[in-house]
């Protein structure tokens, strides 16, 4: 354990950049704490750094990405169809099956030492929910988690049971990285080309569709990041 715990959290809106230099960053600011934390096994308590906690946002292009336990089969797109709808296809090492990410969507990707908070990810996941699910209320909506499934949910145990924010995880020694994907504005026939997150009972949801209305993305970022400092006690900075 860190002789001292950080739990200020550096803020960054990435705008909108393409898949794989993002993932690229997180892993490099992953491996910054990885390194701090092997230096400080060898170093005196009071002598020890502290390691850094990031939140990241951003919007990728059209992108979908299959997690290490997922199911090529649910990838529903030649490499005819995705040139034609001008989408990628990545296979990246977090956790969860097939996702989609695009425009009009708010990607968060929180790169925090869990060491500073609580050893715990099923904790963290759930803390991740809560969040999505106190900025959803705020319009209006009833997020709600389905057990068994990660992610935040509409009109759960209903046979329209949707999911408006899909979640998936990696960590190592304790330091996370990838995050949620919330459906605000997005064009949702793009999901038509996947099985989403490997479910097939179940429908996708944006903002947009369920208030008919398009959804101020910045607005909703701002939700984010309030109640992503209430729930995890942190300082965003």
């Amino acid at each position: 354990m860190n002789h001292k715990l950080n739990k200020i959290v550096k803020f960054e809106d990435l705008g909108t950049c393409d898949y794989m230099p993002t993932w690229d960053y997180q892993e490099a600011l992953m491996k910054e704490n990885l390194d701090i934390k092997v230096k400080n096994r060898d170093t005196e308590p009071e002598e020890q750094e502290i390691t850094n906690n990031h939140l990241l946002f951003v919007e990728h292009p059209h992108v979908y990405t299959l997690g290490k336990s997922g199911h090529e089969e649910n990838m529903l797109a030649n490499a005819d169809k995705l040139k034609e709808i001008e989408a990628t296809y990545v296979k990246v090492n977090r956790g969860g099956d097939i996702t989609y990410h695009g425009f009009g969507q708010i990607v968060g990707y929180p790169i925090l030492d869990l060491e500073n908070f609580y050893t715990d990810i099923h904790r963290y996941m759930r803390d991740l929910e809560e969040v999505i699910i106190r900025t959803i209320a705020e319009y209006g909506l009833k997020g709600e988690r389905s057990p068994g499934e990660t992610g935040v949910w509409l009109d759960v145990g209903k046979p329209y049971a949707r999911k408006i924010c899909a979640m998936g995880v990696k960590a190592s020694r304790w330091v996370t990285i990838h995050g949620f994907a919330l459906n605000v504005n997005t064009n949702m026939k793009y999901f038509d080309y996947i099985v989403p997150c490997g479910i097939t009972d179940k429908q996708v949801a944006s903002l947009k569709n369920e208030l008919e209305h398009e959804v101020d993305v910045e607005e909703i970022k701002q939700k984010i990041k309030k109640h992503f400092v209430d729930v995890f006690e942190c300082e965003l900075v």
